[in-house]
């Protein structure tokens, strides 16, 4: 691929059977023009020998961190300075902890913290492991860095079970590089994009919440990473996979919406708020489940934080896009919003009577202060390219 001819690509190897999958991963990344080098944790040799490697990527691969003959001229500072993109396959739940907590106490996660190229980590791990709270915190932590996790995926696993674990097959990771050195209308800027609804517990079986399926602010991530942003995506529940190139953060309720979008907000360039964030919740959550009565049920709700208007707020903030899902006066109540919040654009649509929920096309009508535009209807892939495209224009014109 073009993206990957004459790049710089530092590939790291922990420990996990997964490791003989990067014997392929390197010859296709030669074969599209990348100058390679590998370097690989102690764990990682007992898997796969460093001579495989030397021999695929041409050239010596880097496994101790104080090498005599490196050190002389800090030869692990100059690898992190060389390298355009850091890519750890396979990433093992050690790793992963290590780098999420800032630990150096070996050459690849000293790499990882000396160098300015992109990170892409690679997951692949036992499904427990995966689903371990401790992990599952260690990738949303990174996720706030703007680290790519690319996986892992799911099926038959090496010590006998099956789920969510597999490191991606080498070819997949290949197609899915050259996203992160798209130059493109955004390229160098970090943008952050909430998706998706929010569920506002009820009690431990019900919850309230919409019908948004998040397509919209998924396709909207997607294109930003197209066009060559740092993307960092935060998502209410929804059954759709992570785009390429995006670090993705999963969240629940309104209020850990609004914790996610705090911790990465200050250091994007562009927060386009995509999600479909509860209004209300429930101002007490019953313990236990509420049980069915021949009585009517009365519930009393409280506002949530509106998180777009806080962000628009911040004497630091970004450039801020919101949407409006309206289901009747769309350009009224549109405008009305632009103005209640400060935003530097909102992407406006009508919903209801089979509309854009849950739906694979769309249209938007875009405002801005002082302008606006139609964008008909289309794919929300299509739709979400052009969106991306008036927002560079915007950001790149204020």
């Amino acid at each position: 691929m073009d993206a990957l001819a004459n790049r710089n690509i530092l590939l790291g190897i922990t420990g996990g059977i997964a490791a003989y999958k990067a014997a392929e991963l390197t010859r296709l990344l030669v074969t599209a023009g990348a100058s390679v080098r590998v370097a690989m944790t102690p764990a990682a040799q007992t898997f796969i020998t460093p001579l495989t490697l030397q021999a695929l990527s041409g050239n010596p691969v880097h496994s101790d961190l104080l090498d005599p003959a490196a050190e002389a001229a800090m030869g692990h500072i100059e690898l992190a300075r060389w390298a355009d993109l850091v890519l750890i396959a396979p990433a093992s739940a050690d790793f992963i902890a290590r780098i999420a907590h800032g630990l150096a106490n070996d050459l690849l996660s000293t790499l990882c913290l000396a160098t300015r190229a992109p990170l892409v980590l690679a997951p692949a791990m036992n499904t427990q492991m995966w689903r371990h709270p401790a992990t599952r915190a260690n990738c949303d932590l990174l996720a706030t860095r703007a680290v790519t996790l690319l996986g892992p995926g799911e099926g038959d696993l090496a010590c006998g079970e099956t789920g969510p674990g597999r490191m991606l097959d080498p070819a997949v990771l290949f197609d899915a590089l050259p996203v992160l050195f798209a130059g493109g209308a955004l390229a160098g800027l970090r943008v952050l994009v909430t998706a998706g609804p929010t569920r506002e517990a009820l009690d431990p079986v019900r919850y309230l919440s919409n019908r948004s399926s998040g397509k919209m602010g998924f396709a909207v991530a997607a294109a930003a990473a197209r066009a060559g942003a740092r993307v960092t995506l935060v998502s209410g529940p929804v059954a759709l996979a992570t785009p390429a190139g995006v670090a993705r953060i999963d969240v629940e309720s309104a209020a850990q919406m609004r914790a996610a979008v705090g911790d990465a907000v200050a250091a994007c360039d562009i927060f386009i708020a995509a999600a479909a964030v509860a209004d209300y919740r429930p101002q007490q959550v019953a313990a236990a489940k509420v049980k069915k009565r021949a009585a009517a049920l009365h519930l009393e709700l409280e506002p949530t934080t509106d998180i777009l208007a806080e962000v628009a707020a911040r004497a630091d903030g970004p450039f801020t896009v919101g949407f409006a899902a309206e289901t009747d006066n769309v350009t009224g109540h549109a405008r009305a919003k632009l103005e209640a919040k400060g935003l530097d654009l909102v992407a406006a649509n009508r919903v209801g009577d089979g509309l854009a929920f849950d739906r694979d096309d769309n249209e938007l009508e875009l405002l801005w202060p002082g302008g606006g535009l139609r964008l008909p209807r289309t794919s929300k892939a299509e739709l979400a390219r052009q969106l991306i495209d008036r927002i560079a224009e915007r950001y790149h014109a204020t």
